[in-house]
């Protein structure tokens, strides 16, 4: 991605920080016709993702007459058959690294209806495209109770899944006998039973559906739960030059999670050795590392400060020297020390958002991480959304546009596993999902997965000239403001793609939405706008998660010079437009 580009975006985040909008209610006002999806075929594949030359295999729970399967890769199609039975297999072409989107199509009278959809990512490394999920619960559960749970995020083209608190100690990971095995069971820091066979089981079984595990522990975690000293104190990490106050995490009635400086030598060692205890006995694909945010000034045992973000870079070069194979992600705590570890070898960006309140926010972590890796890393953001809530559902138009601006600006969001993510506590589930919320996301999380290429794969951002030629609907240049569309442009080799975020009729641009207040914008339909396109257009086409499953459309257009105008089909949350050349 160009510096260039993302640069002048991010300042016109920066100079619109200050906006209050996101205070503004508005009054309810019927517009556009509501075309929520809902899939007729429950139309499912076997894996979360496929490697160049490995075959999908196709299900349905029926079938209708007259009904073709398409194959389309970024709204051409690159073949199609008549669906003839409930189960099918199709091969993809040998490309590395491509989304695609299948559509079931059913004609009747000489109009089609899209019946069902679902995406394919055929790429042979996950962390290209990260779409992360997570486990928080090992307890005695059953191969079909982990198959029931790995298939439903099979669905969700979940690639990768953190193991999040599946460990004994944070300095001792995995606990072994006398004889050198590991032991049957352990309780975790909060004294949750822990089974081997279950952790075990999710990591063979997540192999089968190419999802890929990792194994979730700080990098500087020491668990200290009674008198006795676990580690040197050499090794720690303090609060003054003299040694005598450890920084530490306290955990009121559980112990206390000492910190050790990553950067000590004999530190390193020592957690390497456990970490490769870990990989000897379980085929994890790596380690998700986490910190704990700002500490403060900080000072090693012979009383001088500490530098995190260069002890964060010392420690991840050693750990990727010493286990090469293995995929390593740190998360940058509200983006604590991010610049530093995005230098260093890490797979992707991750981020866990705290002190970033609006929408906008959302995409300048994204701009961020990008700037901070040279354009080469995609990022994951952990959001827990509806935080404060503490019982019923999530919100569906809260989680809907936190992903619309997450996916559009080509991040993904930690936000499935057993349930879905509502605080950084992984195994809290006080709020559940929907049937609504769960058909909407299953459609989202295909739209990312099939059009990955244009919104994960480079380009840049650009400052868009688009106007709309209907009164009703207003439009504005990214970030948002309410009682408008926002419009945010890329621009790839061939493409020009425009996104329609609605914030038109909604009530906050704050995007947790603890009190869940947001309300559902406003829905316009076939609207026309005039677009500068910058030269000659080809061909323009359509797509949204939010009518017809993703299933792309193409438009009919006129051109006059460098400008074009069209009538868009649709918008509710978020839809998309292709310009090719």
């Amino acid at each position: 991605m160009k510096r260039n580009s993302i640069f002048l975006l991010m300042m016109l985040l920066v100079m619109s920080a200050c906006s209050k909008d996101d205070d503004t209610l508005l009054s309810p006002i019927d517009e556009g016709v509501d075309m929520s999806y809902n899939e007729v075929l429950n139309f499912k594949k076997d894996k979360a993702k496929y490697n160049p030359g490995e075959e999908v295999n196709f299900s349905v729970n029926g079938t209708h007459q007259n009904t073709t399967v398409r194959y389309k890769y970024l709204g051409q199609v690159i073949n199609e058959e008549p669906l003839t039975g409930t189960s099918w297999s199709w091969e993809p072409p040998s490309e590395d690294f491509r989304g695609y989107m299948v559509e079931l199509v059913k004609e009747t009278g000489g109009e089609e209806t899209v019946i069902g959809t679902v995406a394919v990512d055929v790429s042979s490394d996950w962390t290209r495209f990260p779409r992360y999920g997570f486990l928080s619960k090992f307890g005695n559960i059953s191969a079909s109770q982990r198959a029931g749970i790995l298939d439903n995020l099979k669905d969700y083209h979940i690639n990768g899944l953190q193991y999040y608190d599946w460990h004994f100690e944070h300095h001792r990971p995995l606990p072994l006998d006398e004889n050198g095995e590991p032991v049957a069971t352990w309780n975790d820091l909060f004294n949750r039973e822990i089974y081997f066979g279950t952790v075990e089981g999710y990591i063979e079984q997540a192999q089968e559906r190419n999802m890929a595990s990792m194994f979730y522990n700080l990098l500087f975690g020491v668990w200290k739960k009674d008198e006795v000293q676990p580690v040197p104190l050499q090794w720690l990490m303090f609060e003054d030059r003299n040694h005598r106050s450890v920084n530490r995490h306290i955990l009121s009635g559980f112990g206390n999670i000492q910190l050790a400086d990553p950067s000590n030598n004999q530190w390193q060692e020592h957690i390497f050795g456990e970490t490769a205890t870990v990989y000897e006995n379980l085929d994890f694909d790596g380690w998700h590392l986490d910190q704990l945010g700002d500490r403060g000034t900080l000072y090693n045992y012979e009383g001088y400060r500490i530098d995190l973000g260069d002890a964060y870079k010392d420690f991840l070069i050693s750990l990727e020297n010493r286990f090469p194979g293995k995929k390593l992600v740190l998360n940058a705590v509200d983006q604590y020390e991010q610049q530093e570890i995005l230098e260093a070898p890490v797979d992707f960006a991750y981020s866990e958002i705290w002190s970033r309140y609006q929408y906008q926010d959302l995409a300048r972590v994204i701009l961020e991480n990008y700037e901070y890796s040279n354009g080469e890393l995609n990022t994951v953001l952990a959001a827990y959304m509806n935080y404060n809530s503490q019982s019923g559902s999530f919100h569906t138009p809260s989680v809907l546009m936190t992903d619309a601006v997450i996916f559009s600006f080509g991040g993904a969001h930690l936000e499935l596993g057993e349930h879905m993510l509502s605080s950084e506590y992984f195994p809290n589930d006080k709020l559940n999902m929907s049937v609504e919320l769960r058909n909407s996301v299953k459609e989202y999380y295909d739209f990312h997965t099939a059009y990955q290429n244009l919104l994960r794969d480079g380009g840049s951002f650009n400052i868009p000239s688009v106007q709309s030629q209907d009164a009703d609907v207003k439009f504005n240049n990214w970030p948002p403001v309410v009682g408008q569309a926002a419009v945010v442009v890329k621009q790839l080799e061939n493409q020009q793609v425009l996104h329609f975020l609605n914030y038109d009729g909604v009530s906050t641009l704050q995007w947790r939405d603890d009190s869940k207040i947001q309300r559902q914008p406003l829905v316009k339909d076939n609207f026309s706008i005039t677009v500068e396109a910058g030269r000659n257009v080809s061909k323009v086409w359509f797509a949204s998660p939010d009518i017809n499953g993703g299933a792309s459309q193409e438009l009919e257009f006129t051109q006059s010079g460098n400008q074009i105008t069209l009538e868009v089909p649709y918008l509710k949350y978020w839809s998309m437009l292709v310009l090719e050349y």
